[in-house]
């Protein structure tokens, strides 16, 4: 099989490409993530990225217009559905570019990832890949979990320490605003 993987930066993208290797599967990658802010951290995972792909001989192809107008526009006012509003801006763009390159399915790295809304991104997937025509590729990368963060590491990989969007920066550093989160979430 021939997958386009949307890939969110370089150290997730370590164990689901792995993985879908070792299924024989030919798998060439997809950035396009307009949540990424701010700007420098955008850089600083494409550069991160670039050099991953490079050192595992993995063919991506990079959107490198920053898109946090769009981003915007999309999840303001809608805060608490930004996640599902994401996870469709990107699955959408990467279905699309599966289509014009002949892939036959595509798949996300946001599958290794234990913070991401796991079934609303299988959802979504799903409905963009009848919407388009494509098979969405379902696999739980989470399994491989510890072994991506290690290998990120003996590799030096840029680890970024939030999601990426300008909400979770702020729900990864506004301690206030993490204590009030947790209090209203019990």
């Amino acid at each position: 099989m021939n997958l386009l993987l949307h890939v969110c930066c370089g150290p997730c993208s370590i164990y689901p490409l792995s993985r879908l290797r070792q299924q024989n599967i030919e798998v060439s990658g997809y950035f396009y993530n307009p949540n990424i802010h701010p700007f420098q951290e955008f850089r600083r995972r494409l550069a991160s990225l670039r050099d991953f792909a490079n050192e595992s001989d993995f063919h991506i192809e990079i959107d490198t217009e920053y898109g946090l107008t769009e981003y915007l526009q999309q999840v303001v006012f809608h805060e608490k559905e930004r996640c599902p509003l994401c996870y469709a801006m990107r699955l959408e763009k990467t279905a699309k570019y599966g289509i014009e390159i002949g892939a036959e399915a595509f798949s996300t790295t946001l599958l290794y990832s234990r913070f991401q809304n796991h079934e609303a991104i299988v959802g979504i997937g799903t409905t963009m890949a009848e919407k388009y025509g494509i098979a969405f590729h379902y696999e739980d990368f989470r399994e491989g979990w510890q072994e991506g963060i290690d290998k990120s590491i003996a590799m030096d990989l840029y680890r970024q320490p939030y999601c990426g969007c300008i909400y979770s920066e702020q729900e990864r550093y506004d301690k206030k605003l993490r204590k009030k989160l947790k209090t209203s979430s019990i």
